[in-house]
């Protein structure tokens, strides 16, 4: 669990450098509305501090919609806003207040939202306190996309998967002069949208199977033997320590060195001693 704040011009101008030592992650407002122009005027200090210092951040659209097409044009700005930048946490489309537009209405305003964001290579959420989001969200909305509910009171109390839980409006946090929310959050986001290369990040490639086939763990007999005296040598060459029974036996030890080698060779680490790994490890030792 990562404890952080969410922020925006109520909070002045932070000292992040104070920031960075109290808290794992910032959520800030990015902007309001569907109106070009419509932008948190601490957005950009914000962001660019929190890269300053390396604070894992994200942010949220605060929404004046009352439609499905006001969102996506909600989104479209906010798509505007962030372009060129990079969020290890999701941007989230902070509804409050939407009672009148009912059940239905908040659903697709939802959807609308997130689904542009999405579109665009971004990790979606939504932010609503706990008592409407109950009420004013399908089933199969709050499911589906990132949820960050607020709730005060020192207790949560949704019954469903819930990413972010804002537990009070009235945090303290060095740095920062006013009282500041304050959230828990429950989901390794920035692993997650990293590896996927959603909000401007790039994925890292997939490592590459050298062998699928060949000698692995649990095997045993002649040809194990002579493989592991080429794990042996192999590893000696390339600085790796590793402890070998001398016997024909495939255990854990030579599972362990068999993937660091191949780890080091820049492929999946599989613990698989195929043919074509015993190629590269006689390279590694005439070379």
């Amino acid at each position: 669990m990562k404890k952080g704040i969410d922020i925006s011009y109520c909070q002045g101008s932070p000292d992040f450098a104070k920031v960075r030592g109290a808290v794992d992650f910032v959520i800030m407002q990015i902007g309001y509305g569907w109106y070009a122009g419509q932008i948190d005027k601490t957005f950009a200090r914000n962001y660019s501090e929190c890269k300053k210092h390396g604070i894992p951040c994200g942010g949220y659209w605060f929404s004046y919609a009352t439609t499905a097409d006001e969102a996506r044009q909600e989104a479209k700005r906010c798509l505007a806003a962030i372009k060129g930048k990079q969020f290890e946490y999701p941007i989230y489309f902070d509804v409050e207040g939407k009672s009148l537009v009912g059940k239905t209405g908040v659903s697709a305003m939802c959807r609308a939202f997130c689904e542009e964001l999405e579109k665009a290579g971004y990790f979606a959420g939504i932010y609503m306190s706990r008592s409407p989001a109950q009420t004013m969200l399908t089933a199969e909305v709050a499911k589906r996309y990132a949820l960050w509910l607020a709730e005060y009171g020192g207790r949560l109390n949704w019954s469903g998967e819930v990413g972010m839980w804002q537990y009070t409006d009235g945090g303290a946090v060095a740095g920062i002069s006013t009282a500041v929310d304050c959230n828990y959050c429950y989901v390794d986001y920035p692993a997650k949208i990293k590896s996927a290369g959603l909000n401007g990040f790039t994925a890292p490639e997939a490592l590459k199977t050298l062998d699928s086939e060949g000698f692995k763990r649990g095997d045993k007999g002649v040809g194990v033997y002579a493989y592991k005296q080429l794990i042996k040598a192999a590893c000696k060459k390339k600085g790796i320590s590793v402890t070998l029974a001398d016997d024909g036996g495939f255990g854990g030890g030579t599972e362990n060195a068999v993937s660091s080698l191949l780890a080091e060779l820049g492929y999946k680490p599989n613990g698989i001693a195929g043919e074509k790994l015993a190629k590269q490890l006689a390279k590694i030792i005439s070379g």
